[in-house]
């Protein structure tokens, strides 16, 4: 049977905390907001961004988060875009997943039209059957809502599908559809959050030991 593997981004295939730790500060300077230390903001990478602001603005505006937005983006667009680092192995985790015939989906939080640009960025744009991200606007940012769109667009069994992320949100989206979840330990998840995935990996190639040892 072919798997249907979706794959996170931020924290699964790249690290990309720089560009967001970088990016969320701007926005916070230029509304007169002093942005805590890189290391404090790393609870903002893999969730919806909105979500991450109001918690660092303290505010309930959603007119002031969308401002923070706009002013994230004014540096991620172009910058803090392709600050970013692949992780080792990933190009050949992919190919050996392609070479057992499973079909690649990316599943991010981020807009899909960002994560596109850091596929191909970083060559491994072409494994891939799909792209599914969020829009602009911060529709389907909650990968709950993401996940019913994407098996319901591909025409995917739900049982035929493995969601593959960092965080607490791939774990609760991919049992919330009906798929199993591998949790990664080396992106920004802590244990516990991981603690109710089916399986967790340490490494991009012990994702395709994992996807193996489903036996979907």
């Amino acid at each position: 049977m072919i798997v249907n593997v979706l794959l996170d981004l931020d924290g699964t295939l790249t690290d990309p905390a720089s560009g967001i730790t970088n990016c969320i500060a701007y926005a916070l300077s230029r509304l007169g907001v002093a942005a805590p230390p890189p290391q404090e903001l790393h609870f903002a990478i893999g969730p919806p961004l909105r979500g991450s602001f109001a918690t660092l603005l303290a505010t309930a505006d959603a007119q002031l988060v969308e401002r923070a937005m706009v002013l994230y983006r004014e540096r991620f667009a172009d910058t803090g875009l392709f600050e970013n680092t692949l992780y080792d192995d990933v190009p050949e985790m992919l190919a050996a997943l392609k070479a057992q015939n499973h079909r690649l989906i990316l599943a991010t939080a981020k807009p899909h039209v960002y994560a596109r640009r850091i596929l191909d960025y970083f060559g491994i744009l072409a494994p891939f059957d799909a792209i599914y991200g969020s829009e602009l606007d911060g529709t389907r940012q909650h990968k709950v809502d993401l996940l019913p769109y994407l098996l319901l667009c591909e025409g995917i069994a739900p049982e035929t599908a493995v969601m593959v992320g960092d965080r607490h949100h791939d774990i609760y989206a991919a049992h919330a559809n009906g798929c199993l979840a591998i949790g990664v330990t080396y992106g920004y998840g802590s244990a516990e959050e991981l603690a109710h995935a089916n399986l967790r990996c340490d490494s991009p190639f012990g994702i395709v030991d994992g996807i193996a040892r489903a036996h979907l």
